[in-house]
């Protein structure tokens, strides 16, 4: 094992980051005197760190996993603590994660309370006594802790108070509001903030009986249920910087374009990636520069890897109110109303699956989980296709794409009705399946790039092979348009993407799947058409399916 301090060398020649420098975190807090760090309290929004507690508030922050709240709220802590005005504690209670039994929960939480509280070296609270009441314990320890902290505040924050379940997150809660009346110095904690993924306005209301919460209420939701956001563009400038500054290693200004594009400013990614350049591909050499052909590589290297962060949004996907709101944004479908308030998609916001503006609509939150998300749905499909034993190069190397969708025909003959059978996400089964063959041929020696949000009615697609473009779109024809006007909708949109992304000259493709009752009534001759289509903006080949 490698002591602190050694340098790390590859067997190149070169100049090496010694092994004692900052890194760029992709595990738990940051610490500043570790890692590469930017101030988390700058990203939090609908927040007012002081004001909660001079005003002696009671507050709820969500955010989806990894974007900074551990790093947030044990910063604040140590800063709390260090200015001698108060004492504040930083409590995990992902112990009790999954447990609605009370008789378990409640003693794990007020022992996860004496375990930070002596992990952070602040006054620690006795632990309860055997026997006593689980509807009061919390509130019990709370008072006792508060009188040890005296004459100073004391600041309680909760992290992943999300995790409990059920009777012990309504327990909690309710113990909690019990307090907050008489909340003061000896008395009970000032403030008190409850952390997670999840907002709590649900949970709240339970605690409540089902009564709504108002102003007066100590977890005032709709005015202090603060969030953080990802990093803007300068934010990822900077934390790149920092590395070049402290290690002579350049980010090439192409490469920090890359990680910003393929992570827009999401904290894990934007670390991730550059982790992955700096520690796996150069090697910690700093005589080499990081170029956008290495964030390609790591950003594939991630997906393949499954890391945890993306392997538990990949099992998110499973999820029934998910499944809704990811596969109406995947076949971009009109007639699926999202709108903000309804569970499935407020779960999809608060995980940070999902984002909504104004221009776009509802869309998939970043390029990178634009790719995972459906090649994590795909995967089964794609492992199933057998090594292609058709023509599907040209002879120079190049692509033939008119040979590989005809072989796509054939195979949807064979195999579509059977895998569709047991499918989970069936309306964007044709993208799933297209993409998973494309995928698999491919295999490695090209690019697909995947375009699509809630309401466009397709999904565009734009795939790389060979120093080639090509422009594929996958609609769906529906009962009220019919194939022609489905037909003619599609030409009009894929000359639009084509415009964008390579000009009229582009090869393009225009994959129609009829999933009407009529249409997979049609025998498979009629179903399997191929047309090419001249028009001033240039020719698109029609594959039906």
């Amino acid at each position: 094992m490698q002591a602190r301090g050694q340098e790390r060398h590859s067997g190149r020649p070169g100049t090496y980051i010694a092994a004692m420098a900052r890194f760029f975190n992709t595990t738990g807090p940051c610490h500043p005197e570790d890692h590469y760090f930017l101030p988390p309290e700058a990203r939090l929004r609908q927040a007012n760190l002081d004001r909660y507690l001079q005003q002696k508030l009671y507050w709820v922050l969500h955010a989806p996993r990894q974007m900074g709240k551990t790093t947030l709220l044990q910063t604040w802590m140590r800063e709390l603590n260090e200015s001698g005005k108060a004492v504040a504690c930083y409590v995990s209670v992902e112990r009790c994660q999954g447990i609605g039994d009370l008789e378990r929960a409640i003693p794990g939480i007020c022992d996860a309370v004496f375990k930070y509280a002596r992990d952070f070296e602040v006054p620690i609270p006795a632990k309860p006594l055997p026997g006593a009441n689980l509807t009061s314990m919390l509130t019990e320890m709370m008072e006792r802790w508060s009188v040890l902290c005296a004459p100073k505040p004391l600041i309680v924050l909760f992290d992943e108070v999300d995790t409990l379940e059920g009777p012990t997150m309504i327990s909690f809660l309710r113990q909690l509001r019990g307090g907050f009346a008489s909340r003061g110095v000896g008395k009970f904690p000032i403030s008190v903030a409850l952390v997670g993924m999840r907002d709590l306005r649900d949970h709240l209301a339970q605690s409540k009986d089902g009564v709504a919460v108002n102003p007066g209420s100590p977890f005032n939701v709709k005015q202090d249920s603060a969030t953080l956001v990802n990093f803007c563009r300068n934010d990822v400038v900077a934390l790149l910087g920092q590395h070049t500054t402290e290690t002579g290693q350049v980010f090439e200004p192409e490469a920090v374009e890359a990680i910003w594009y393929w992570s827009q400013g999401q904290p894990y990614l934007v670390n991730k990636l550059a982790d992955e350049c700096v520690e796996r591909i150069t090697h910690r050499d700093a005589s080499r520069s990081i170029t956008p052909e290495m964030v390609l590589e790591a950003k594939e290297y991630l997906i393949q890897a499954r890391t945890t962060h993306l392997d538990a949004l990949a099992e998110r996907l499973k999820q029934p109110v998910v499944r809704t709101v990811i596969e109406a944004i995947m076949t971009g479908d009109p007639e699926v109303v999202l709108g903000v308030g309804q569970p499935g998609t407020d779960l999809c916001l608060d995980l940070g699956l999902v984002t909504y503006d104004s221009d776009n609509g509802f869309q998939i939150a970043n390029p990178l989980y634009r790719e995972i998300l459906p090649r994590s749905l795909n995967l089964p499909y794609q492992q199933s296709i057998p090594p292609s034993e058709f023509r599907w190069k040209n002879a120079d190397g190049t692509l033939d794409m008119d040979a590989l969708l005809r072989e796509f025909q054939q195979f949807w003959k064979r195999h579509s009705e059977t895998w569709e059978s047991k499918a989970d996400y069936t309306e964007a089964f044709p993208h799933l399946l297209l993409m998973a063959f494309l995928q698999r041929i491919l295999n490695g020696g090209g690019l697909i790039h995947r375009e699509y949000a809630a309401g466009r009615g397709r999904m565009d697609l734009y795939v790389e092979f060979a120093g080639q473009g090509f422009v594929i779109e996958i609609k769906l024809v529906t009962a009220s348009k019919g194939r022609a006007g489905t037909l003619r909708e599609a030409l009009e949109q894929v000359s639009r993407y084509r415009a964008t992304v390579g000009g009229p000259q582009t090869p393009t493709y225009i994959a129609l799947f009829d999933r009407t009752p009529a249409g997979r009534k049609r025998p498979w001759g009629k179903r399997l058409t191929w047309q090419t289509i001249k028009s001033p903006n240039g020719n698109v080949t029609v594959m039906g399916a």
